[in-house]
């Protein structure tokens, strides 16, 4: 179906969603359903439309800046997961209890607290209780859930998908109306082009509509070298090496937004074979089965797997090595970096409001 008529066909059913959720807000907003709040640092990320925005990567980028000097405790709701209720995130746990990004996040900084709830009011008073020395939460995907009234709200918008063009569920992609941006603190422009001209970045502000309080910056993605799906710790081939030795790559993606991902692939000039599956796959043995198959059919000593950060969590105890002669399994993980230098006054603004709010300042 045309992908306009199916915004005519379901835009009053988005008329009733967007009438429910303004009722919400005017609930919240008037103080007759209450927000909890919390004395330490609690700093929030999230957006306003379905679909992937960076915030795990932007997540991490919090972690990375604040683990140094604070005890940092992620909480997000684990989505996906087949568990309910509160729990650790241990770097041992598997996607069905935790999920895939809070595991994630977990196998990377095994020195953090990550844990996950649906009752994201119910997991802070936890981890204030089995955790009693976390100086900051951060909470994942959280813009919506209002029950917690966060310290700190960071709201990312996908460059490429500005809430401007886009309208609400079902018809479109937004969770709410665009007025809600209101509520950020800072709004981060995601997945920008590295090389986004000032006249481009003066256009696209333009659309965003932000008071004189709120701060505006824009980040683009980044990608590390590959990584042994296996061995994480055993430094990959850089892709230079992979484009000479293994120009034959399965690419098994299952994220929001795999093209990223493909555009850096192609700049090296590789027969790309995609297996797409959806975001958060849970990867079934019928699934590994057709991976294997699909490898072993590319030319021996010329090939690899690559997969993102978030699939090699979820593959790495569905595959084995066994299954794969050479080995050359990797996944490639991203990073953010923040355009026109901006990373400082992002950081200066995080560590202020760090620093005023901690419980012992």
């Amino acid at each position: 179906m045309n992908r306009k008529l199916q915004q005519i066909l379901l835009f009053p059913f988005a008329l009733i969603y967007g009438f429910i959720i303004r009722i919400r807000n005017f609930l919240f907003d008037t103080g007759i359903i209450k927000s909890s709040s919390f004395d330490l640092p609690v700093i929030s990320v999230g957006n306003i439309t379905v679909g992937g925005t960076g915030k795990t990567p932007h997540t991490e980028y919090l972690v990375n800046l604040l683990k140094k000097d604070y005890n940092v405790a992620v909480l997000s709701r684990g989505y996906k997961r087949k568990t309910r209720d509160f729990n650790i995130v241990e770097a041992d746990s598997d996607v069905y209890t935790s999920g895939d990004e809070p595991l994630q996040i977990k196998y990377k900084h095994p020195e953090l607290t990550v844990a996950v709830d649906r009752n994201r009011v119910h997991g802070i008073n936890e981890i204030l209780t089995r955790k009693p020395h976390s100086d900051i939460i951060l909470l994942d995907d959280a813009f919506q859930h209002r029950y917690i009234e966060a310290g700190l709200s960071i709201l990312l918008i996908d460059y490429n998908r500005l809430i401007t063009d886009d309208y609400l569920l079902p018809a479109g992609r937004l969770r709410e109306h665009r007025s809600s941006i209101k509520r950020a603190d800072i709004v981060l422009i995601t997945k920008s082009p590295p090389d986004l001209s000032p006249i481009n970045m003066k256009d696209t502000s333009k659309k965003i509509p932000l008071s004189d309080v709120q701060y505006l910056f824009y980040t683009c993605i980044d990608y590390d070298m590959p990584k042994n799906i296996f061995e994480p710790s055993k430094p990959g081939p850089g892709m230079d090496q992979v484009s000479e030795g293994m120009k034959n790559v399965l690419l098994v993606t299952g994220i929001a937004d795999p093209l990223p991902l493909i555009n850096y692939l192609r700049k090296y000039d590789l027969e790309i074979t995609h297996l797409k599956y959806p975001d958060h796959h849970n990867y079934t043995d019928k699934d590994c089965s057709r991976i294997i198959s699909r490898y072993n059919s590319l030319p021996l000593n010329e090939r690899c797997l690559i997969t993102t950060e978030k699939d090699a969590i979820r593959l790495r105890d569905k595959l084995s090595e066994k299954d794969f002669s050479d080995n050359s399994l990797f996944y490639i993980s991203i990073k953010v970096v923040f355009l026109n230098n901006n990373a400082s006054e992002f950081n200066k603004y995080i560590l202020n409001y760090v620093g005023k709010n901690t419980r012992n300042s």
